[in-house]
């Protein structure tokens, strides 16, 4: 059983931005390109009302560092 459970794209946005993940650029209400020392830019591309499954969770926390327990 995976470790992540659905979640609302807005709320998987604030916690890359609450672990020190910034908006480098933004084009439209979903593509933003997001970057942090250390790390590859990533491209977060979900409106804010998408519903994030578990397993796009657990490929979001392996470019971005992201944890079940940041959310």
């Amino acid at each position: 059983m995976s470790q992540w459970s659905a979640t609302k794209a807005k709320r998987v946005e604030a916690a890359l931005l609450r672990i020190g993940w910034e908006i480098k650029r933004q084009k439209g209400t979903s593509h933003k390109v997001l970057s942090r020392p250390g790390w590859e830019d990533y491209v977060f591309s979900f409106h804010d009302r998408d519903e994030i499954g578990p397993p796009m969770l657990a490929r979001i926390s392996k470019r971005t560092g992201l944890k079940p327990e940041d959310l």
